[in-house]
């Protein structure tokens, strides 16, 4: 028993250990693998999906790039909104309903009419498939930074933080949502609660 039990404890801190660095370039001429690789884990790979399946690296990596992306918009989204800053103005005339009754957090997408969500879809469907496709791996759209075309440490430095960036957004705007399912309040009402500790 004491054999079993041993040999699952190295079989599964095996999983933790650094994967091998396979080199994949992108138009960087940098190794992709190191952009976003950050101290104590490194590359972590604990699927070993490295080895396994080296060849959709890159694509994996475009979708991290853009949910955390899509993530970063949602928090700040989040945190403009919970603060009662909206817009003025009808979000659905035809249905008067303005932004501002448009109630906060993870309940506001229930009060906009089905063709509203339809007319969003239907906007990043376009976004899509027209200016940001998905099959351009690397996640330069040609608009630059800011207008501007970076120096190339610059830009890999400028690319590690918004990898990182973009992870935090994706644990922090999930936490947000299921915190505020499991207790029912927002994250305006919770801060103003007092309901938020850091114990």
């Amino acid at each position: 028993m004491k054999l079993a039990i041993a040999s699952l404890l190295f079989a599964s801190a095996a999983a933790f250990a650094p994967a091998p660095v396979n080199k994949a370039a992108t138009a960087l001429n940098v190794n992709e693998l190191e952009i976003g690789a950050t101290a104590p884990l490194g590359v972590y790979d604990p699927l070993g999906w490295l080895d396994n399946e080296p060849e959709s690296f890159e694509r994996r990596r475009a979708v991290e790039r853009k949910h955390g992306r899509v993530c970063m918009a949602a928090v700040v989204g989040n945190i403009v909104h919970n603060n009662h800053i909206v817009f003025d103005g009808y979000l659905s005339p035809s249905s008067d309903l303005k932004f501002s009754d448009v109630p906060t957090g993870v309940d506001g997408i229930r009060a906009i009419p089905a063709s509203g969500l339809f007319q969003i879809l239907l906007f990043f469907g376009l976004v899509e498939l027209a200016w940001m496709p998905a099959s351009k791996y690397d996640g330069d759209y040609g608009v630059g930074y800011f207008g501007t075309n970076l120096d190339p440490e610059v830009k890999i430095r400028k690319l590690n933080v918004e990898l990182n960036n973009g992870r935090a957004a994706m644990l922090g705007i999930l936490g947000n949502m299921v915190v505020e399912c499991a207790t029912g309040e927002t994250m305006y009402e919770q801060y103003a609660a007092g309901h938020v500790t850091a114990f």
